[in-house]
């Protein structure tokens, strides 16, 4: 059962990322599924519904995420932080090559790791719209 959050905080919060997965970028408009208003620190943590710790996340992101704060670095093999998008910098942490999101730190490779991010319909999507030029450029 989910956390009850307020609509007006629903609200700011989906206007704050204006459409956009804060994970991997996917605009709503390009996804089968409606995205999501999701706990970064998930209450079962402690985790509050307030704006500082909340963001929109696609329904892949947000399914491989689910309470997770952590995982395993694919790279060095140590727990690490996931990315929060409330309090890190996307272009910080990750960079588009050739459709492949890339972790560029340890949160980045760790957070690309466990959210799938590279899977290969995303892949694919994520190259069509790249292709388009419906993809966001960051950098």
């Amino acid at each position: 059962m989910s956390a009850y959050i307020p609509a007006l905080i629903r609200q700011l919060v989906s206007q704050r990322a204006a459409g956009v997965c804060e994970y991997c970028l996917i605009h709503q408009n390009f996804s089968m599924y409606s995205h999501e208003i999701d706990h970064v620190v998930a209450t079962k943590h402690g985790g509050q519904s307030v704006e500082d710790n909340l963001v929109v996340a696609c329904l892949p992101c947000n399914r491989h995420k689910g309470s997770d704060l952590t995982s395993i670095d694919p790279m060095a093999g140590v727990i690490t932080p996931l990315f929060n998008p409330r309090i890190q910098v996307w272009s910080d942490h990750f960079e588009v090559e050739n459709a492949y999101i890339v972790g560029l730190t340890a949160i980045g490779r760790t957070t690309v790791f466990l959210l799938q991010m590279n899977e290969f319909a995303r892949l694919q999507l994520r190259q069509s719209l790249i292709d388009r030029g419906l993809y966001p450029n960051l950098l």
